[in-house]
């Protein structure tokens, strides 16, 4: 098996229709992309309620604005107002014309896939695709030791169009796999392997990740749980074990089972993130928005998480030991007692030196109380209120707009109800 999995390649780079977006995925790069699945959405005016087409639109058109963000993600929520059979097409063409970002394609089934690699085509040309993948999509191993017949089928239709696949079992210990966190990762790794292996079986050379989602259960509710310590421990080593094969790695995100953005979602959100970032992870799903263990995407929580993402940009540029960032010149000439506040140096860096953050206030208390007396919550939900009405899209080639908007309005004739 590890003679089949190491046919897939080391780094990959995933194409964005903004050519300066596309994003090499393994090796020491770090990508991180929204939410993916909730079907439920939160804001503190609305509150929690099902998601639209226009829910999904406007977390694709944030995600778009996000320079921490290097991926508009996949399934951000899922648009419930939409027919279950045709919403995948809905979806695809909004990633497409809301933002100029690498974005995944859909797995819910074989044919849905099919169409994923048939809008691609259209996007950037079959060829183009076939050198470097245009999709990247999500094939969860349903613990334990299964792959269903949807996830089967659109691995089958990714792998021979050699698109790019993230290979993830999806487990909770203590009830999908065993309680120890040892047993867990022999469990996880056999799963991720076998995956990794027919999808080079169907096409040698298919880009594939080495994913694991993993978590476990309050085994006195049955309820999962977000933050665990062993959680964290299973990360570090799948990390290992995707470097020990040469693959990618994905796992991590902003995890929390809070309902809301609050003192919970932080905690658990930076004990889960802070690691991903210590192992390099390197494609971070749910890196913002998630709420409720993944059943809800919070407005709020998305912004909140995008401030901690900037400060994660800034932590993995390491330490700069140039001429200019040890500032021995400026040392010798500020006398013992005396401040750096107005150098030319400070004067040269003063913008760009620390990250600064928008949403998390360091005000004085006067201050603060004089501006409103604000909750870092409240200041997240005007700023994404404000992000959202000073969108503007990004240009798409009318003639592809076209051949998108042709195609699924053909196959949403084609496609029948399941039921």
């Amino acid at each position: 098996m590890v003679a089949t999995v190491s046919q897939a390649p080391h780094t990959f780079t995933q194409l964005a229709r903004n050519p300066r977006r596309s994003t090499v995925i393994g090796g020491d790069y770090v990508t991180f992309a929204p939410v993916y699945g909730p079907p439920y959405v939160y804001d503190i005016e609305r509150g929690r309620r099902e998601a639209t087409l226009e829910d999904f639109r406007n977390f694709v058109k944030l995600a778009y604005l996000n320079p921490y963000l290097h991926h508009s993600g996949g399934t951000i929520v899922e648009p419930t107002d939409l027919p279950t059979h045709t919403r995948h097409l809905d979806m695809l063409y909004s990633h497409i014309k809301y933002s100029d970002k690498p974005f995944m394609g859909s797995v819910t089934s074989g044919p849905n896939a099919q169409d994923s690699v048939r809008m691609a085509e259209i996007l950037y040309g079959a060829d183009a695709i076939r050198q470097h993948p245009a999709l990247l999509s999500l094939i969860n191993i349903s613990s334990p030791r299964r792959l269903d017949d949807r996830m089967l089928a659109a691995l089958k239709v990714y792998a021979r169009a050699r698109q790019a696949m993230i290979i993830t079992p999806f487990i909770l210990s203590g009830a999908m796999a065993p309680v120890s966190v040892a047993g867990t990762l022999a469990q996880l790794n056999a799963e991720a392997l076998a995956g990794i292996a027919l999808a080079q079986m169907i096409n040698p050379g298919t880009p594939v990740i080495y994913g694991a989602f993993q978590t476990n259960i309050d085994l006195q509710s049955g309820s999962p749980v977000f933050g665990t310590p062993e959680s964290q421990v299973a990360l570090f080593v799948n990390a290992q074990m995707a470097r020990l094969y040469g693959l990618p790695f994905r796992s991590g995100g902003m995890f929390t089972a809070s309902k809301i953005a609050d003192a919970q979602a932080a905690y658990e959100s930076v004990q889960v993130m802070l690691p991903s970032i210590l192992a390099k992870v390197n494609f971070v799903l749910h890196a913002a928005g998630w709420l409720e263990g993944g059943l809800a995407a919070g407005y709020e929580k998305f912004v909140l998480d995008c401030e901690l993402l900037g400060m994660y940009h800034k932590y993995l540029q390491g330490l700069d030991l140039s001429d200019d960032a040890l500032a021995l010149e400026s040392i010798r000439t500020v006398p013992p007692g005396g401040h750096h506040l107005g150098t030319p140096h400070t004067l040269q860096h003063y913008r760009t030196a620390f990250y600064r953050s928008e949403l998390f206030d360091a005000a004085s208390a006067e201050q603060w109380q004089a501006e409103g007396s604000l909750s870092a919550e409240q200041r997240a939900h005007k700023k994404y209120k404000h992000l959202l009405d000073e969108y503007e899209a990004p240009e798409l080639d009318a003639t592809i707009d076209e051949a998108l908007q042709e195609y699924i309005a053909k196959r949403k004739t084609e496609i029948k109800p399941e039921f």
